[in-house]
């Protein structure tokens, strides 16, 4: 049953207050976008952890268990049969080979970002200033690789560099340092702004 008296639209009479109405009686002057709480910068409580690679594990075990399955249902009731036919065979193959490749690119993550910059520092030839890290991955197997933008500590900075640090065993895998080739002048000094 409809209350035709909340419904000005079904008497013929309508206004341009209930046309910015939503259907809930809320107009659109009252409703706000908010972000998530956990993207919420303002509420920010402490810094952000990266997830560990090992997480790849727990799929890859799935694939793999899943694969058996499908293998073993073609092993038990063969080709003949109506929804089992030679496609869970080699679809359990190929299961069990993203399982493994999952299995093989799963990285434990030991170095977190700070231990990161403190390798890098090390390897620069500068007093460090402002740094920033990213995380990536190079090679077949996805090994964790940090990668850190560093710049000198004077003001404006004189001196950049960057290094690549190994995710797994803090290994300098490779660096390079050069000459600010950034224009400050504008800035003259000040880098408040």
């Amino acid at each position: 049953m409809v209350d035709e008296q909340n419904h000005p639209a079904s008497t013929g009479d309508v206004d341009d207050d209930d046309l910015a109405a939503t259907p809930g009686g809320t107009s659109d002057d009252e409703v706000r976008d908010e972000l998530p709480e956990d993207l919420n910068v303002s509420e920010f409580v402490g810094p952000y952890v990266f997830p560990n690679n090992n997480r790849r594990r727990v799929p890859g075990y799935l694939y793999i268990g899943i694969g058996i399955l499908c293998i073993g249902a073609y092993l038990v009731v063969g080709d003949g049969a109506v929804l089992v036919n030679r496609g869970y065979l080699f679809g359990g193959a190929a299961l069990i080979l993203i399982g493994a490749y999952h299995l093989v690119a799963g990285w434990n993550l030991d170095v977190d970002e700070r231990d990161a910059l403190v390798a890098a520092t090390r390897q620069v030839a500068f007093p460090v200033g402002h740094a920033s890290a990213q995380l990536g991955w190079r090679g077949l197997r996805s090994r964790p690789t940090w990668r850190i933008l560093l710049y000198s500590a004077e003001n404006p900075p004189k001196t950049r560099g960057l290094v690549l640090v190994d995710g797994v065993d803090a290994e300098i895998i490779d660096w390079f340092t050069e000459e600010n080739p950034e224009d400050w002048s504008d800035l003259d000094g000040d880098l408040s702004s």
